[in-house]
């Protein structure tokens, strides 16, 4: 199992998906951690000038519209070997697409991320999808 998790240091999960630069991708293996990696995730500057046209367009909601969805699914392609998304932050309309996508999105109040690997492997891990914007 591969789990991607947005990041700006490499040791903690971002509260901005859309902001972040990286990607780290943790690959699981009978309950342990077996390959990291980082991985460049576009977004972080490709898309600033398109946000103020595409957060709330037609009364949706953040993030919603085709042209959200492309954008999000363009971010996606890089992991689209992963099960699981990891972020203490997302727009509901990212949120959305990444399943969309085939991937699980989880919003989670932890901060770490091993101890959110961790989480994820021994099934405890909760998705805060309350949180989304």
């Amino acid at each position: 199992m591969k789990i991607a998790l947005v990041t700006e240091d490499g040791k903690t999960i971002s509260q901005h998906f859309g902001r972040v630069p990286y990607y780290a991708v943790i690959t699981v293996e009978d309950r342990k951690i077996v390959a990291g990696e980082q991985r460049a995730k576009s977004g972080h500057h490709t898309f600033v000038e398109q946000d103020a046209q595409l957060n709330h367009s037609h009364g949706q909601g953040h993030g919603f519209g085709q042209q959200a969805h492309q954008r999000h699914a363009s971010m996606a392609e890089v992991i689209k070997d992963c099960e699981v998304l990891l972020t203490r932050g997302m727009g509901a309309g990212a949120y959305r697409s990444m399943q969309r996508c085939g991937i699980r999105p989880v919003v989670t109040d932890i901060a770490d991320i091993e101890e959110a690997v961790k989480a994820v492997m021994d099934g405890a891990i909760v998705d805060h999808s309350e949180r989304l914007h």
